[in-house]
This record gives structure tokens, sequence and C-alpha cells, in this order.
């Protein structure tokens, strides 16, 4: 089968490699569609693996089966699934205190080899846990692959209770930035601000209906902020891009009492410096997000596939897996929001736009 396989930073080749197996106790499903996420951008671009190459990433993955094993029951071949990658034990205490995305034992999905592929097994475990979610026939394969980036901020604005007459500012108009847009007006949010540096991205972004755009490398977004929220700062300020700047920048967006919420990883290492006294004296929450809970998992794969969510806005670029460089680039450039890549070019050639 063909598979986008790395061999170190920057060297992404698309190559034969051998078929997988299909297990005892699992599956086999052609993949049809499976999402670029930043998170393997940015391990495709560095030296995630340390040294250990090639292998093959991939995460946001909906498929076809295609074969299952002797002892597998419940699937049926030609069902479509969308497959979670962080499968949880649920019997640890983070599980059983309803926080899976805690989960001490979860399946280590980096490990294995990933959805950039023709083809992808589904573990027996994965099988077992609360991982694996079947599409109804008539449903979009390619807005199901968005349900795991979305599961991550369906859950951030659940544990915030982001609701009706919030003022919610977000920092980054990457495709998890958009995301908190779209679900922040769904949730009744009554003022949104979306803050970002790169124009072209900003851009894009306004196709989710914000209500003020601020261009960071134009004006101190810190300031246009307050003076949009009268001096007082937003009830909530989510803070969704890589680096210890904006998560500075968010306190200050963030009124007394309000809820300051750092959702994007940075790079390992890297230390943010932090007027504590700032955050004591205005009484500011602190909330490090990530990942999702099993129930949130399950409620974001449902949302993404609905009409409220419109997931055809976020899906700016459909591109064969074979342009997988292109789809890294337009990403990093900001030219998309979302890149779906497309395996199996000729079986899944439906899913391509006609050129």
């Amino acid at each position: 089968m063909k598979a986008a396989v790395m061999y170190g930073p920057n060297d992404i080749r698309v190559e034969e490699i051998e078929t997988p197996v299909c297990p005892e106790d699992g599956l086999i499903i052609n993949v049809r569609a499976v999402g670029l996420c930043g998170s393997d951008i940015r391990n495709m671009t560095t030296d995630s693996r340390q040294g250990k190459y090639p292998h093959v990433y991939g995460h946001e993955i909906v498929g076809e089966i295609v074969e299952k094993g002797p002892q597998v029951k419940g699937y049926e071949l030609g069902e479509n699934i969308y497959v979670y990658p962080a499968d949880h034990c649920g019997h640890c205490e983070a599980c059983r205190s309803g926080h899976s995305e805690m989960c001490e034992n979860q399946g280590k999905y980096t490990e294995r080899v990933g959805g950039f592929a023709d083809y992808y097994v589904v573990t027996g475990t994965q099988l077992s846990r609360d991982s694996v979610f079947k599409l109804a026939p008539d449903q979009d394969v390619i807005a199901a692959t968005l349900a795991e980036p979305l599961s991550s901020v369906y859950a951030c604005q659940d544990n915030i209770d982001v609701r009706y007459g919030d003022t919610v500012v977000v920092i980054g108009a990457g495709p998890i930035g958009c995301f908190h847009i779209q679900l922040a007006r769904l949730r009744g949010a009554t003022k949104i601000a979306m803050v970002e540096l790169n124009e072209e991205r900003l851009e894009l972004a306004k196709r989710f209906g914000a209500d003020l755009y601020v261009n960071s490398s134009k004006e101190d977004p810190v300031e246009a902020i307050k003076k949009w929220t009268h001096g007082k700062g937003a009830d909530k300020v989510i803070s969704a891009t890589p680096v210890t700047v904006t998560q500075n920048q968010a306190l200050y967006m963030t009124r007394k009492g309000g809820i300051t919420v750092w959702f994007g990883g940075v790079a390992k290492g890297k230390l943010a410096e932090i007027d504590t006294n700032y955050a004591h004296y205005n009484g500011l929450w602190i909330y490090g997000h990530f990942g999702a809970n099993s129930i949130q998992v399950e409620q974001s794969f449902h949302l993404a596939l609905s009409d409220a969510f419109e997931a055809k806005k976020f899906i700016t670029h459909i591109l064969p897996l074979s342009k997988i460089n292109e789809g890294i680039q337009l990403t990093k450039t900001g030219e998309a929001i979302k890149v779906v890549l497309i395996p199996n070019e000729e079986k899944n050639k439906d899913l391509l736009p006609n050129e």
C-alpha cells in the first residue's frame, strides 16, 4: 500500500510499504479520509521521534471496513467508522472520576502506524474501548474527520461553561481557533473576538462571524480587547496558539474573576514568565486544557456531522495523500484552514474534487 512515510524532520515521502495483516480481534479499514492536524505537522517538521524513523503519522481517521478478524462481532464489511485515536481504559482512577482524557493506560496512538496510508489497523483493544464510532450510510466521511480536533474544543467550552451573555476572546485563527469561534456562537456567547497575527489566516476566519477581528501584528491586542470591552476585559479568553506570548496576553485580556484558558501546547522546555500578582489580585481562574473525556468525544462526533456545525466552512482543501507536503505548506502559510487528505486515491476517487 502507499503511505506518507516520515524519514526525519521535513522528510516525508509517499511510497509503497507493506499492507497490514488483519488481527484476529481487529479490523482493517480502507482509509477514506484523514485530517491533517497541527500536531501532525509539528511532529513531521521536527525530530519528534528522536531519530526513530521511518514512521507513519495521521490520527484523524475515517474509513471503510474491508476486513475483519474472526473474533470480531458487531461490525460488518462496508461500514464506515470514525476512530478516535486515544482509546481510554475505563478502569483507572482518572477514567472512573470522569477524566478519561487523563487515562493512565490509554493507547499510544503516535507509536502505531497511523492513518496517512491506504489502510489502517483497528486493534481489538480499540474496539473494546471507547474509540470507534459508526457512521450512517448517508453521513459525510470527510466531515467526520473533524470530530477528533473538535473534541478538545468541545470539551474545553463544556468545562468552562461558555454560555449566553459571555464575552469570549480566541487567540489564534488556525483550525482550532476557528472551531472555538463557531462553537462559542452555537453555545450562545454574546460577543466573540478573534486575535491573529497572520493577515491571510485572519481573513479566512472572517467566514465564522466573530464580532471583532484583531491583527496583533498591527496593533496591541490587549489594548484592542480592553477598548472593545470598555476597559473590563472578556469573561473567557482562550489562547489557542503554540507560543507562550499569547498565554501572557490572554491574562491581561481577561476581566476580574474571569477565566483564562491555555489551550495550545507550546514546545517542550518553553517557559512563560507570568505576573502572578496580576492573576492573584484580579482573581483570575487559569485553566490548562487538554483532550476530552469519553462522553465529550462522542458528543463532538455527532456535532461534527450535524447541520449546525457546518463542517464545509472549515475544510478549505481536499487533497490526495500524494500531495501531503503541499497540504503541510498550505496550512503553515495560512492559506488553508483545514486540509483533509484522501488516501487510496483510486478506491476513494469519489471523494476527490474534480480538477
